[in-house]
């Protein structure tokens, strides 16, 4: 196949540009240090009462998250097959775009003194659904408009906008917060950045919508309804995917690396706040360094990955990852005994964002790699989808319980079990392929 024109290309690339402010400005930045700082002001200490249950407001919101993302792993799979069969799966992305944007601007309605703890987390939750719902449509359109030899670049480019795109609303969003706190108001920044998130995702998506291809439907004559034949699709791909070694063991890596690498990234935040009781200044500054780095890192990977392959460049990044761990706990410890933890931090933070933007677009364009020709792209990556959903799950949810029970520090430390069986698989997966295999060396 050949590689769709610039327009299209860019087209594709601007989604990253609109639902990126989503990622970083609702769970990585803003939303989780303005939860726990007005659940705090409101309740005294770091508890949240909800649902007749009292939760500690950084565990809850890594509950909130897995809540969402294990919603949408069970929606999606059967969605994404009604997409391929009717061939509609830009309305399926218009719509979770829509929902996400929506309860983003709607989190400008949730404040204190006393805030609706349960609007604030269903909201959250809806937005996350949005932004993984969305995306694995966005995601599955890759194989159709890039030849393989591309994908790697491609997929860089699309990381790449997001994060400077994120990067540019954050700024604005600093500035309003800083605006509204030089006149005694902590609260108004926040929310009005939450709307110009949803304003940004919808107004930006709008060229994407515009630009992406009409796609051909996998069923042309249509003898049952959409759930039944959205059945047989995903039946259809679930028996092939059990047939193709390579991408079986990629998947499984896919899945345990994916529980420390996405946990690190959401849990980011919170861990500077509570461990190490960074202002929100400092924060703020972090995340956007993280976000800048972030796209070199993308850049670099798909370089690398030309050279070595991408599972070989994929194992060294997690090596990578274990390495952030360690040194996370180290500087927490240090933190605990008084001493200044901030600049260890900081070159961590440094550390994250060169490998967050490269294990992201190379296991993108790594999957498209391993994927056949085929019509059913959106069921094909709602395998893809559902393995990193259901891995954040499982990852917030043990890093959550973790953090009650021991203490955060020691949920980071936990991530290295979740990295050391991803490397596991990548090297059968590489055993597998073999030395000469073409699909992923492009």
């Amino acid at each position: 196949m050949q590689t769709a024109n610039k327009k299209v290309i860019n087209g594709w690339a601007m989604y990253d540009w609109a639902n990126s402010v989503y990622n970083l400005v609702i769970t990585t930045t803003f939303f989780p240090i303005y939860f726990l700082g007005v659940t705090k002001a409101a309740y005294g200490e770091n508890s949240v009462p909800l649902f007749g249950r009292t939760f500690k407001n950084s565990a809850l919101y890594d509950y909130t998250l897995a809540i969402a993302y294990l919603a949408i792993a069970c929606l999606l799979p059967i969605l994404s097959s009604i997409a391929d069969s009717r061939g509609n799966k830009k309305s399926f992305m218009q719509f979770f775009c829509y929902l996400g944007g929506t309860a983003c601007i709607c989190l400008y309605f949730f404040k204190g003194p006393e805030p609706v703890v349960a609007l604030g987390v269903t909201l959250f939750a809806l937005a996350a659904i949005g932004y993984v719902g969305s995306l694995v449509f966005y995601n599955s359109y890759l194989p159709e408009i890039a030849a393989p030899e591309d994908r790697d670049r491609i997929s860089a480019k699309g990381f790449s906008m997001g994060y400077i795109g994120s990067v540019i609303l954050q700024l604005i969003g600093f500035g309003l917060v800083l605006y509204f706190s030089a006149n005694g108001d902590d609260t108004s920044g926040p929310r009005y950045t939450f709307l110009l998130v949803g304003l940004w995702w919808i107004g930006f998506a709008q060229i994407t919508f515009a630009r992406l291809p009409k796609v051909a439907p996998a069923v042309k004559e249509h003898h049952a309804n959409f759930f039944t034949e959205g059945f047989k699709e995903l039946r259809k791909v679930a028996a092939h995917v059990a047939t193709m070694p390579v991408m079986k063991r990629y998947l499984w890596a896919f899945f345990f690396y994916s529980m420390g690498v996405q946990t690190v990234m959401l849990a980011a935040t919170v861990f500077g706040k509570q461990l190490l009781n960074l202002d929100d200044t400092k924060l703020i500054i972090t995340i956007v360094v993280i976000q800048i780095v972030a796209v070199a890192g993308a850049y670099l990977m798909a370089k690398l990955s030309a050279t070595y392959g991408n599972f070989k460049v994929l194992i060294g990044v997690i090596f990578m990852w274990i390495v952030i761990c360690i040194s996370a706990y180290f500087i927490a410890e240090a933190a605990e005994a008084g001493a200044n933890a901030e600049l260890g931090f900081y070159g961590l933070a440094a550390a994250v964002g060169l490998v967050m933007g490269g294990i992201q677009s190379l296991s993108r364009s790594t999957y498209s790699k391993l994927m056949p020709d085929t019509r059913d792209t959106a069921s094909y990556f709602s395998f893809y989808d559902v393995t990193e959903k259901v891995a954040i799950v499982i990852g917030l949810f043990s890093f959550g319980y973790i953090d009650e029970l021991a203490g955060m520090k020691h949920s980071v430390l936990a991530l290295i079990v979740f990295f050391v069986i991803g490397i596991y698989f990548l090297f059968a997966a590489l055993k597998k392929e073999g030395p000469a295999t073409k699909p992923i060396e492009a």
